[in-house]
């Protein structure tokens, strides 16, 4: 009896614990993980640790893959061990949850009990149930440098853009709210496809990689700036 509540005990906090990441992960079944080899995530497609969600930067350099899901953490989330069967039972460096799991040892977190903010929604899960996502360059002031990153905007919140480092972040870094925006469209230089979002001195441009892309982006943005919702007549024409 003890081993069977030990297991049921595991598989809730695992069950919970890789709720998220859809797109683009192939995520182990519960009764397969650590029998089985995970598809590790890139390391190019994440730029914070996937558990903790501390960025990686100059004083979190280190990026180390779960060998028993396979997602990117930093150090501080992969510091535990586990027997993995499908490595001969050897002890390999897995993240926290993943060693709740295994091992159906208790670890204390100060983070238990927090609620998910606005930004801390996954960049892939929200991508597989988005109205728009996709890689755009956001400009500076001057119009001349910028950062490329992960645009979404979601379906169960239409009006708000997301913006991600990275298409498998698990926390967006800002957020720019689409209602009363106006989309301006801007001439085509250097070959790159500009357009703008404009209210009053407020102003974000961006660039796509393509014309056909740009459209889409502006007219997407120009209805959650006026403050349309897709409906299921929507979502049937588009099909």
């Amino acid at each position: 009896q003890d081993a069977i509540d030990r297991k049921e005990k595991r598989s809730e906090t695992f069950k919970t614990a890789v709720h998220g990441l859809e797109t683009g992960i192939s995520a182990l079944k519960t009764e397969e993980l650590g029998r089985r080899a995970p598809q590790w995530v890139r390391d190019n497609l994440v730029t914070m640790c996937m558990r903790c969600k501390e960025p990686f930067n100059a004083f979190v350099r280190r990026r180390h893959h779960c060998r028993a899901c396979g997602y990117v953490v930093c150090a501080r989330c992969s510091d535990y061990r586990a027997e993995l069967q499908y490595d001969g039972n050897r002890l390999n460096r897995v993240c926290q949850e993943c060693y709740v799991f295994l091992t159906g040892h208790v670890v204390l977190e100060d983070r238990e009990g927090k609620h998910k903010g606005i930004l801390e929604k996954g960049a892939a899960e929200v991508s597989g149930r988005s109205l728009l996502c996709g890689s755009l360059q956001l400009l500076d002031k001057n119009g001349k440098g910028g950062t490329r990153g992960w645009f979404v905007i979601p379906q169960d919140d239409p009006l708000v853009l997301y913006v991600y480092a990275a298409p498998q972040d698990v926390r967006a870094h800002t957020s720019i709210p689409l209602l009363g925006y106006q989309v301006k469209d801007l001439p085509q230089g250097d070959s790159r496809h500009l357009f703008q979002l404009v209210q009053s001195r407020q102003v974000y441009t961006f660039v796509a990689d393509t014309e056909e892309l740009k459209r889409r982006w502006m007219k997407a943005m120009a209805r959650s700036a006026a403050g349309i919702t897709p409906t299921e007549e929507d979502e049937d024409a588009d099909s």
